[in-house]
């Protein structure tokens, strides 16, 4: 009788060290997000930690800690929602892995706020807001605390959806809430918000345009071609050579303004010039690299592998360049305001703000950046290198012809667009060759409701979610700025 009851022993005893396996499995899913927020809440304490350092004995020392925390906290939301949109697409095509994106994130965010992020930042967004209309300093500063905070609340609050917003367009609702709190709706600049408002549709649409462009470029002269090898060594060292001059120009005009200030003609003739020269460069290397290919789209996606891989990098550094300045340009506005008792147009970032900026971009992006990458990159629309490719470079290209017309634009928006262009781009592609193999084989039927609704490429559901939270970005940081303000204010005074 020893014998099953000894069985029974281990057999009991195998249940309980299942019990305890899964018990630690799921103590360790559920303390996984509070080991982040812990890490945040360090970080916050050691940005309001090196503002007193800098600060020394100021009379508003205890403001501008606050005011640091609040932009650690914004740079925080910046990590883990905004630059998803440049790491999401390459993710999506397996070009890179969630790791490899994260580190390579970082490391260009950090060093394109660090070493060519604005020195010189608008502190009103812009011309958002008229400073003249503010009655005192207080006012100024608390106004600036209002827009910071409900800047990152509502970036957090996005993220926490899932939707990736501009964090530009944040900042400048906050900036209009709390001046309109501050000094009534005759200081806000309309135009200029009009201006805004418009390139919530442009932004999107010209990504969309140019990404679905580029990729209707690919299968026509690619992918749908006998010789598709023959066809890429054509073809890749044009597209490789469109997006270093691109990417040249893009940073000559956008990402360098710290070092060396670039018009648009030279920026164009500085791209051109890198263009054509990686053009020359990449023939005989795409050459090589697609020699033993097989002559199928799977061949395809390893020669757009690197160039996918470079233009995201580059997309970091040029994000964190220019986005980064207009997320801290409040903290920079109320360090000055702080320091020489009264306000300007535009002040100088102190280093320190830029290192809090770039090091809370880093982390927010590793803590929590991955549920913004695998929305973008995989759960809008299914993307391959190619499909990846188009979207960097629509976003460049973007920027560049929003540039010339002078109209501000959020890279959230390019990239996102671009990611919705192109799927839509291939559910009209299919459905086109669809019809077209019907009409060959004489049937002239529709497709039944049902089979067109399995055929969509793109998540509708994620479409009306990420587009409604666009469209709320602005109103629903004023709203909460505005309270914020008042509450401020009133608590104060």
């Amino acid at each position: 009788m020893s014998e099953p009851t000894s069985h029974n022993q281990w057999k009991t005893l195998d249940k309980d060290l299942g019990r305890i396996s899964h018990m630690e499995y799921a103590t360790s899913y559920v303390s996984r997000p509070l080991v982040g927020m812990g890490i945040s809440l360090a970080f916050l304490v050691i940005a309001g930690l090196l503002a007193s350092l800098f600060l020394g004995t100021e009379p508003e020392r205890f403001v501008v800690i606050t005011a640091a925390v609040f932009g650690a906290y914004m740079a925080l939301n910046i990590g883990a929602n905004d630059v998803a949109n440049n790491m999401g697409p390459a993710v999506g095509a397996n070009a890179l892995s969630m790791g490899s994106a994260i580190l390579i994130a970082a490391v260009c965010e950090s060093a394109g706020a660090l070493l060519a992020g604005g020195d010189v930042v608008s502190t009103i967004s812009k011309g958002i807001i008229d400073p003249s209309g503010m009655s005192e300093t207080r006012t100024f500063i608390w106004a600036m605390m209002a827009a910071l905070l409900s800047a990152a609340l509502w970036v957090n609050l996005a993220t926490k959806l899932g939707a990736p917003v501009s964090t530009t367009h944040s900042v400048v609702g906050g900036v209009m809430g709390a001046g309109i709190a501050a000094a009534g709706f005759g200081a806000v600049n309309w135009p200029t918000m009009g201006q805004i408002a418009a390139s919530w549709v442009i932004s999107p649409v010209l990504g969309g345009i140019i990404a679905a462009a580029f990729l209707a470029l690919i299968k026509d002269r690619i992918i749908y071609r006998d010789d598709k090898i023959a066809a890429a060594r054509v073809w890749v060292p044009v597209l490789v050579g469109v997006m270093a001059g691109t990417f040249a120009a893009y940073l000559a005009l956008k990402g360098l303004k710290r070092v060396i200030s670039i018009d648009l003609p030279s920026a164009l003739l500085i791209g051109l010039g890198l263009g054509l020269l990686t053009w020359l460069v990449t023939r005989p290397l795409i050459r090589r690299q697609s020699e033993g290919l097989e002559n199928r789209n799977r061949s395809l996606k390893t020669l757009f592998g690197l160039p996918l891989i470079l233009s995201a990098a580059l997309l970091s550094f040029a994000h964190g360049a220019n986005d980064v300045a207009n997320a801290v340009g409040p903290l920079a506005a109320i360090v000055h305001a702080a320091q020489e008792g009264n306000f300007a147009d535009k002040v100088a970032i102190p280093l320190w703000v830029m290192v809090i900026g770039a090091a809370g971009i880093s982390f927010g992006l590793f803590l929590f950046g991955p549920k913004l990458i695998r929305m973008v990159g995989s759960q809008i629309t299914k993307l391959n290198p190619m499909r990846a490719y188009c979207v960097a470079l629509s976003a460049a290209i973007t920027v560049i012809i929003a540039s010339w017309l002078g109209l501000p634009v959020s890279s959230t928006h390019i990239a996102v667009g671009g990611v919705f262009g192109v799927g839509f781009f291939r559910e009209w592609y299919m459905e086109r060759r669809l019809r077209q193999g019907l009409a060959a084989s004489g049937q002239t039927r529709r497709l039944p409701a049902e089979e067109r609704r399995r055929r969509k490429l793109v998540r509708r559901s994620h479409f009306m979610t990420i587009v409604a939270a666009w469209v709320i970005t602005v109103p629903a940081a004023a709203a909460m700025s505005a309270l914020i303000f008042i509450l401020l204010n009133s608590a104060t005074g």
